[in-house]
Parts: structure tokens; sequence; C-alpha cells
């Protein structure tokens, strides 16, 4: 594989000689895919409702970090970003293109042969190649763009498995991202993947273990998930609750489980899932557990994946209760780490349009419609229809004419906000997300920040040797 830019080697002495007594032995970054800062706002009141509180005083667990900075988000040909540019910028320090992952700005989406000449290292292969044990871990599929990203180097982020993948790029020498995940050249590969997305691994004449009417997706006849098993007799593979529950903290091998053949059920529909299926938290406590076992330390990637794709549905239930998820799993993090030893990172890689508006009193149900009658602005244009406090800026939740909400439940699970603007699909935001930190090193997210710094700040806790004078 070849990375365009530097070794870890050299990252680590330039850095060194920048500061001293920074090192964190443990970088756990955790991002939000769409938590945006209104998602937070409003994640951190339904929190608190939840509680018996208002809800507006609730303080999530990192909303208590030290360290806040804003980040910017654009990718180098987008105002309003995808999650593979931005993906790309927190984990290889460069900004880049939309659609691409973990390949320069230089190579246009889909060209092949330059991304083989443009490949961007990333802060998990530097981790590996330093020792240092590695995990990630998504509610999305273990192939789509964030936790792709920490791996795979691909002109386009859809080329998930070989059926997506040109014959022109194949022939080429491109590899899919599935087959880039097991096929890993630093160190041994990462020591724990949790998430989503079996089908990807799975040839198509292979029935899902969970699921016996889906297939599998690759078309070029091979099961990645055995290839991973056979290569090593340390490793294990599961796919459900119980096979999880049953991995102990005795566990010192590599870890791969993949718990749906798409993306993982959304917390609110966990409980549901046919095999069952760890929560995020969980699945961040297992993998600490095996990654402490690693004296040199390591790097965890935690992504909450489907924030994102609660907004794109409109769907602002399921969007915040997996912030709450997310909100557990850094909770856990905190408890079962030593900030004199650990990094701790919660980030975004880009907003969605949520808004939260209509001056509704404190207390009144963030999913719910604001109470008229308690707000002087609502009571002078009373011949209005009831709406909710949150609304998105475009998407799915058009209606025309504007319905009345009066006998809605809008606090329902399965209830679409209200859009301004048509869309199949409600889309990103660009404005700023937040960054918090605490631990060693947390002092480097701070003001407003371009999204690649904060690779360096991860890199140089990681990196930096503490004894140098």
């Amino acid at each position: 594989m070849k990375f365009r830019i530097y070794s870890w080697v050299t990252i680590g002495g330039l850095l060194a000689a920048l500061t001293t007594d920074v090192h964190a032995k443990n970088v756990i970054l955790f991002l939000g895919d769409g938590m945006g800062i209104s998602t937070v706002t409003a994640a951190r009141i339904l929190a608190g409702q939840l509680k018996g509180m208002s809800g507006e005083e609730h303080a999530l667990s990192f909303d208590q970090f030290e360290h806040v900075s804003l980040v910017k988000t654009y990718n180098t040909d987008a105002q309003v970003p995808d999650s593979a540019g931005t993906i790309t910028a927190i984990l290889s320090g460069e900004k880049t293109r939309m659609g691409v992952l973990g390949v320069s700005a230089s190579v246009p989406r889909g060209d092949c042969a330059s991304s083989l000449e443009h490949e961007l290292p990333t802060i998990l292969e530097l981790a590996e190649e330093a020792g240092k044990a590695t995990g990630i871990i998504s509610t999305a599929r273990i192939t789509h763009a964030t936790p792709g990203g920490s791996y795979g180097h691909v002109p386009d982020r859809d080329w998930e498995n070989s059926s997506t993948l040109p014959a022109e790029a194949q022939a080429l020498g491109c590899k899919d991202i599935a087959l880039q995940l097991i096929e890993s050249s630093h160190g041994d590969g990462p020591e724990v993947v949790l998430g989503g997305g079996r089908a990807q691994f799975m040839p198509s004449s292979a029935p899902d273990p969970e699921y016996p009417n889906k297939m599998g997706l690759r078309d070029d006849d091979r099961n990645l998930i055995s290839e991973w098993l056979d290569d090593t007799k340390s490793r294990r593979y599961i796919w459900n609750a119980e096979q999880f529950q049953a991995i102990d903290t005795s566990f010192t091998g590599q870890l791969l489980g993949l718990f749906e053949p798409s993306h993982m059920q959304f917390e609110a529909d966990r409980s549901q899932d046919p095999g069952g299926e760890p929560s995020l938290a969980e699945m961040t406590t297992k993998a600490l557990n095996r990654l402490m076992h690693n004296k040199e330390g390591f790097f965890l990637l935690v992504e909450a994946g489907r924030i994102d794709h609660g907004h794109h549905f409109g769907n602002a239930y399921r969007a915040l209760t997996d912030t709450l998820a997310l909100d557990a799993a850094v909770a856990a993090a905190v408890a079962a780490t030593d900030p004199e030893q650990t990094l701790i990172v919660v980030t975004a890689d880009h907003s969605h349009t949520l808004t939260i508006s209509g001056y509704p009193t404190r207390g009144n149900p963030i999913l719910g419609k604001v109470n008229q009658a308690a707000s002087l602005v609502s009571q002078a244009h009373s011949e209005y229809l009831p709406y909710t406090t949150l609304g998105y800026a475009n998407g799915r939740g058009y209606k025309a004419p504007y319905p009345d909400l009066t006998d809605v439940d809008t606090t329902a699970r399965d209830y679409q906000q209200i859009a301004a603007v048509p869309l199949p699909m409600e889309t990103h935001a660009g404005e700023d997300v937040a960054a918090f930190a605490t631990g060693k090193a947390a002092h480097g997210v701070k003001g407003v920040m371009e999204q690649n710094r904060l690779f360096h700040v991860m890199m140089q806790a990681l990196f930096t040797d503490s004894t140098q004078d």
C-alpha cells in the first residue's frame, strides 16, 4: 500500500518536538454521525425529561468535558459535506472530496488508478504499525463511510463489496472495502470489530444466519468471514447477543461481530431484533476489556451511525434516542478508563437540518407540540394550526396543505416531523459541529478548528513520547 505522506515514526518525532507531557496511552474517538448542535441540544432535553426534569438543565456525559470547540466540516469540493470526506479529514489529517474514502483531494470520485497513488494513512493503521491495539465499533455497516474510513482507501465510498466494484477498477488492483478490512497489511489488523454489514462479507450463494431469506452480496464467491477465521486460530466471529455475552474479559484474540446483514437496528427498535443485538455502550465496554490487554495502549473508534439515518428519514425520535445511546457509551468509556492515560474525543462528522423553534415554554416536551396558550407570541397568532418544536428544513416530512396536528401524537416513535422543502430524503447541513474532549492532551480541542486538525490532536496524544525533555 503506497502512503503518499508520512510514516507514523515521522509523525511521532515531529509532534514530540512540539510539546511534552501530552502523551496519552490510549485514544477513544466517539463519532455521532450527523450529530449537529441542535441534535445535542434536543437529546439533552429529552434525556432530562425522561428523568422527570424539565430537561433544559440536564447535562449529557460529554457536556461535562472540560474542552470544547467548534469544527468546520466542509469538504474540499462541497460546502455541505458527506461522511466519507469528513471521516477522512478526522482520521487521516487531510480534507478531501465528497464521496472518497482514505484518499487525497487530488483523486476524482471513482478514479481507481489515481486512488492507488494517493492513499492517506489513518490513525488506526498507524496505531497498528506501532504495536498498539485497535478497535472499530459502529451501529452502521462496518464497511459504511465512517467505520470504513478507519481502514479503507477507495475513490468511491459505495465500493463496499465485490458486486459494487467496477470490473475496470478490479482489473487495476482496487479492492472493495470489506476485502480491505480482512486483508489489512497494518499490524495484524484491528483486534475488535463490532457492527453491522455481514452481507458485505458473504457470497451471494450464502443465506444469512438470522434472516434465511436474505443472502450475501458478494459476487466473487468468497466468504470473507471464513477466510478471516481460517487465517489464525485466535480469532472469533459472533453475530448475535448470546454469542456476544459469551465473550468474557479474559479473551485476548481478535473479535469480529457482525450483528445485521446491513445496519444494526435503531436503539428504539433494538429489543425487537430476532437474534438480539448489544447496545452501543455494551459494545464499547466489551471492546475496552479486550483492548486494555495491550500494554502499548490502543485506539478505538466508536460510531453512533444511525443518528444520521434517523434524521435522513425525518424521524427525530430515532435520531435522538440513538444520540442517547451514544451518551451512554461515552459514560461507560469515561468510567472504564484512566484520564491520565486516555484521551476521549466526542464529535460529529456533519450536522443535519433539524431545528428547535417556536417559543415553547420551559419543560415543554421536546418531541411535542408548542404549547401555544402559554406563549404570548403564540397567543397573538392563535388562528394558526399546532406545530412541533422540532422540524426539518427539508425532507420526507413535507406536507401540503399543512396538516392539523391537534389529535396527532408527535412524540410517537414513528412520527415524522414536518419539513419545509419536499425531498425524498432529508439532507446534511453545513454549519459547524462541536467537539468535546477530556483526559490527557484534551486541551488541543479548542477554539474554531478545521476538521482535519482533530487528527493531529489525536496523533499528538497517541504518539508523543512523554519521556522526552
